[in-house]
């Protein structure tokens, strides 16, 4: 029993091998196919990620089932993907490879038809985020862009945005200059 449960049934470098092409693939897959952040995922993005962890599971760990093969395939998936985030965290190139670049999807008012068909957006997906940023419709934004970790950044037109402290700073300055001169 102790032996099936700590040797390792199918060579180490095997199981590196195949945790890290299952990675790539999936890696793969999630940049050709959007942007959605785990904020912006709709229950089928969860029916996906849920099935996919049990369709490449084999793939990992091939015919051998102990607890060490599953460690070494746990430990070289951390290992790939903290190695990933360093070298985003470095490297503008590598980034733009492995994340992508942002999508502008709302230019002066509108939402930009071509970029919200291409990444699957609803109009109400929109709407939904322009209300979670305090906005009251599209009309009001000067500027809506999709960054690659799924966040929609979104500048209101001029003509929209409230007053700042030091514009309400200015007036009074003003007032109490007007005050100074009628006294």
């Amino acid at each position: 029993m102790w032996h099936e449960i700590f040797v390792v049934q199918v060579p180490v470098a095997e199981k590196v091998i195949r945790t890290v092409l299952v990675y790539a693939t999936i890696i793969l897959l999630f940049r050709l196919t959007g942007k959605r952040g785990l904020a912006g995922l709709n229950t089928l993005d969860f029916v996906v990620i849920f099935l996919l962890s049990n369709v490449v599971q084999n793939a990992v760990i091939g015919n051998d089932t102990s607890f060490s093969g599953g460690a070494i395939g746990a430990v070289t998936l951390v290992a790939i993907n903290a190695g990933l985030n360093r070298l985003i965290a470095r490297s503008p190139r590598a980034a733009r490879l492995l994340e992508g670049t942002s999508t502008t999807v709302i230019e002066d008012g509108v939402a930009v038809a071509p970029a919200v068909r291409r990444l699957a957006l609803r109009p109400q997906e929109l709407e939904h985020a322009v209300r979670l940023q305090n906005g009251d419709s599209i009309d009001e934004m000067e500027r809506g862009v999709l960054e690659p970790s799924g966040q929609l950044i979104l500048t209101l037109k001029p003509s929209e945005q409230g007053a700042t402290k030091e514009d309400i700073e200015n007036v009074l300055a003003r007032l109490a200059a007007l005050d100074e001169k009628l006294a």
